[in-house]
């Protein structure tokens, strides 16, 4: 088939390239015109696991371009991916969505046309979209073609997007058109089926049998991907508000999450304690559904108070750092991780950005690392760039404490009797629970979480 990816952001590049190597005609098309001419030299503008080895497999079947209308052209299936970042209210911001939805509409075909929403967008945007796109559409002297409108929402980790894309865990579509659904039905039927020839560098899980398919209404559709979102965004703010409980009696919020979460009624991803949840995602959708929720009269509170629980983790690391060292004007604090997850370098919503700025606020010095999102963070926040260390040990060097803020896996597994004796003061939290707390106090540390310090050392999946 024929398929017009707009966007070529983490959503839009990663399905677009999927598409392709799955045997689908690609164009993506975006309005930057820097974006694009690095992707037609082949440098991906983003770090996603196995994004680059994927495009030089798909290479013959995608092409990147700025131009609407030939990316349209004889196309079956045109998806929105732009972004639809939260405005001051909560509400998302749609005006990329606005233009994307203009210019398709001025530029559809003469065949029929399935433009699907796959950006994260409020309940009812597949009927604002529909009426945009068509008064686009009906002002063209030329408008010949048909079109209808689909939700396909998507439920993609970044780090893990194309395994996510390839192997999911299902596939939703909506519309209020059976000849929508149709199409999107056959395109998706390689995943849905697992017919493709996996890729050599992500093998299929073997587990894994035919994929379920989710087939219907627009509204529901665009309600799935929120109430996903929200309940995992809870999940996470549940542990961590027990967390807080656990410390006070003194229990350990490891053993607690790991006895949770084998119910298997409840399970055990998303219950990992911690800084808590950053990225596009959960903080975006868990506003924008409360903002549309406050549009029909309604309260959110279980929402709400996820989305409050979660905004505190960042101000207990500060307390915490307070509690240790007393006073945090003057002292040297290096954060380990800046990107809001492990193997990507998405800054968005990143916890790190806002605990190093709060310290800076309170007059400490801080130094920054992160083995992959440095060169982002100088484009994004070049004022914090001055504070950034070119390696781990540099940043704990005379430094009076140390926070593991991201997970990465170079962090686990450091020199620490080393870095203990380089620092002023050899105090380390462990904003993950990723550590093992008996192995950093051997080597010299004052180690402590944000809910007490964890003899066992046990783990439990992150995997947000």
């Amino acid at each position: 088939m024929k398929v017009c990816i707009v966007g070529t952001g983490y959503v839009g590049l990663t399905t677009g390239t999927c598409l392709a190597f799955l045997g689908h005609d690609v164009t993506c098309v975006d309005v930057d015109e820097a974006k694009i001419e690095s992707l037609r030299a082949g440098r991906i503008p983003i770090y996603e696991p196995y994004l680059d080895d994927l495009l030089a497999e798909a290479h013959d079947k995608v092409r990147f371009t700025t131009d609407y209308g030939e990316g349209l052209n004889d196309a079956e299936v045109v998806v929105i991916a732009v972004g639809t970042p939260s405005a001051a209210d909560g509400a998302p911001d749609l005006r990329f969505l606005r233009a994307a939805a203009d210019s398709i509409g001025e530029n559809l075909g003469s065949g029929y046309t399935v433009v699907v929403n796959k950006s994260t967008v409020p309940i009812g945007s597949g009927n604002w979209v529909d009426s945009l796109v068509r008064e686009s559409f009906e002002r063209r002297s030329d408008a010949a073609g048909q079109f209808s409108v689909a939700s396909n929402p998507e439920f993609l980790r970044e780090g893990s997007a194309i395994y996510d894309t390839l192997y999911p865990d299902r596939v939703v579509i909506g519309s209020d058109d059976d000849r929508g659904l149709d199409v999107l039905s056959r395109l998706y039927r390689p995943i849905l089926d697992q017919s493709f020839v996996p890729p050599p560098f992500l093998q299929r899980p073997a587990e894994l049998g035919a994929v379920p398919l989710i087939s219907t209404d627009l509204a529901s559709a665009e309600l799935i991907k929120y109430s996903a979102n929200a309940f995992l965004a809870l999940k996470i703010s549940f542990i961590n508000e027990i967390g807080q409980l656990a410390e006070k009696v003194g229990a350990d919020i490891l053993h607690i999450a790991r006895g949770t979460g084998l119910d298997q009624r409840i399970g055990p991803r998303f219950l990992q304690p911690g800084i808590g949840w950053g990225g596009s995602c959960f903080g975006k959708d868990t506003s924008a559904i409360i903002a549309t929720a406050r549009e029909y009269k309604l309260d959110m509170p279980i929402i709400s108070a996820a989305h409050e629980t979660n905004r505190r983790q960042r101000e207990i690391v500060v307390d915490k750092l307070l509690h240790e060292l007393r006073i945090i004007k003057g002292r040297t604090i290096a954060l380990l991780g800046l990107a809001f997850k492990p193997n990507t370098d998405d800054l968005r919503d990143a916890p790190a950005l806002e605990i190093a700025q709060r310290l800076l606020d309170l007059g400490a010095r801080i130094r920054l690392h992160d083995p992959v999102a440095m060169d982002r963070l100088r484009a994004e926040r070049p004022d914090l760039a001055p504070f950034l260390c070119d390696s781990a040990e540099t940043a704990a060097t005379a430094a009076d404490a140390l926070v593991l803020v991201t997970e990465w896996p170079q962090y686990l597994e450091m020199q620490w009797g080393k870095l203990a004796a380089a620092m002023r003061r050899p105090i380390m939290l462990d904003g993950r629970y990723a550590l093992d707390p008996r192995r950093l106090t051997a080597a010299g540390f004052r180690y402590f979480a944000l809910a007490g310090w964890n003899p066992g050392g046990d783990t439990v999946e992150l995997d947000y």
